[in-house]
């Protein structure tokens, strides 16, 4: 079997490929910034293209910056997001190389049907539709070629572009940031991990009946390939085109909503990556759940810290909310900063905070969000700027992504009342004790530094 392992020309040939465009990127960035440009459109659309035919990190920071307010502008995020789901995929040889690697040689007879068009490409790797010979249908992902070099590279990247932002604006420091980052990208090259994780999550949704979750198929799994039962399902972009009804738009989102705060707030876990592009509509309402390279979990206190925080803006008690930030591992919070840091926690919780069926935004302005994260932005660099701890990285994330899709969806549930629904019976105790059973079960245990 070839070694995709990270190696040391394997890294120098991806940095000297994202370099020129990286290079070029931020040279139309800027030009962007500074009026330069007269076609931010047909720029946008290269730029996707540049990333999407790189595959690895760069194209998943692309996408998780398409989320980012302000981060990017509006027509180069919207193109950006295309590439959740509309990545351009590997040929036939690709495939037929990377499943004679995992499989032998004989692989093909070992399926009655495999095709030869992917049906769904990403960052890390893509999937072919197949059937077993006994005629169950299953999702192979197979992992693009020399990703460990890919990620090395591109973290290199990463950290270089981090170390020249922090020159320029040091407000938000990012080392936790980079680690966490770094380390969950590692860990979504690791398939025979992602298929615990999938077990994990079909265990914490077992009694969710519209959820589903695959199931790995384990003699078909090694390390950089993932076979699992296929799912039916439409894009939810498809499904949005046809203009659903306000109630299949609403059993949709209360779907996800529970998928996601069942896990953490029941089980301390959290999926990292939400997006549009990782879900499907069931044909009778519900929802598929896909993709469980990026999952994060978390120590009970932290998750007692999250309820705390909510409970200190329902409260309106700085007392309460300040201890929340210490239980989430926020540095020296001032009195000042404390009031910048509640600024943007209003802004998340606010939907929970209302007892009434509402839309997961009142405010009818599409920048809303954007003015909330410079408002914030600038009041954390007047008080001596911030240094977010490692959690706190996909719990915002997943926060913003998951509003994200609501807003799309145009839900209107009442977010109050599911959320208390859901943490009625907390205690760092029953969680930790769930939690435990939980990995038990997926065959997982908790990172040293998760603890």
């Amino acid at each position: 079997m070839p070694d995709d392992g990270p190696t040391l020309f394997g890294e120098i040939r991806r940095m000297a490929r994202t370099s020129g465009a990286v290079g070029g990127i931020a040279a139309r960035m800027a030009g962007a910034r500074f009026g330069l440009t007269t076609d931010k459109q047909r720029h946008a659309e290269d730029l996707k293209q540049i990333l999407g035919g790189l595959k690895g990190p760069l194209m998943k920071v692309a996408q998780f910056l398409s989320t980012v307010p302000d981060a990017l502008p509006e027509e180069y995020a919207e193109e950006l997001a295309n590439l959740q789901s509309n990545a351009p995929p590997m040929g036939w040889p690709f495939v037929r190389r990377r499943m004679t690697a995992e499989l032998g040689e004989a692989w093909e007879a070992r399926f009655s049907e495999f095709s030869h068009t992917a049906s769904h490409a990403a960052s890390l790797g893509q999937v072919h539709k197949a059937r077993l010979p006994d005629g169950q249908i299953v999702a192979c992902k197979l992992q693009y070629p020399n990703m460990a070099s890919t990620v090395e590279a591109d973290l290199r990247q990463l950290r270089l572009a981090l170390s020249v932002y922090r020159k320029l604006d040091s407000t938000i420091q990012q080392d936790d940031v980079y680690a966490e980052l770094a380390e969950r990208l590692r860990e979504e090259l690791d398939y025979t991990r992602e298929a615990n994780q999938m077990r994990l999550y079909h265990y914490m949704m077992r009694h969710e009946p519209d959820v589903t979750v695959p199931t790995p198929i384990s003699e078909f799994c090694t390390d950089r390939l993932l076979t699992m039962t296929w799912l039916d399902g439409r894009k939810l972009q498809e499904v949005l085109k046809e203009n659903p009804s306000q109630e299949a738009r609403n059993r949709m989102a209360e779907a996800l909503f529970r998928a996601y705060y069942t896990a953490f707030y029941h089980y301390g876990v959290i999926h990292g990556d939400p997006h549009l592009g990782n879900y499907q509509a069931r044909a009778d309402g519900g929802i598929n759940l896909l993709d469980f390279g990026a999952i994060r979990i978390f120590p009970p206190r932290f998750v007692s810290g999250v309820i705390m925080l909510y409970e200190a803006m329902r409260d309106t008690d700085d007392e309460k909310a300040l201890h929340a930030y210490q239980l989430w591992g926020f540095p020296d919070v001032t009195p000042e900063k404390l009031q910048v840091l509640n600024r943007w926690a209003r802004f998340l919780y606010e939907p929970l905070l209302e007892d009434a069926v509402r839309p997961i935004q009142r405010v009818n302005d599409p920048n809303y969000g954007r003015d909330i994260a410079m408002e914030v932005h600038a009041g954390l660099k007047r008080t001596g700027g911030v240094r977010p701890p490692r959690e706190f990285v996909l719990l915002d994330r997943s926060a913003i992504g998951l509003g994200s899709v609501f807003l799309r969806l145009g839900a209107e549930l009442n977010w109050s009342a599911m959320l208390r629904e859901i943490i009625a019976d907390f205690s760092e105790e029953k969680l930790a004790a769930r939690q435990s059973e939980a990995l038990s079960h997926a065959n997982l245990t908790v990172p040293e530094h998760q603890t």
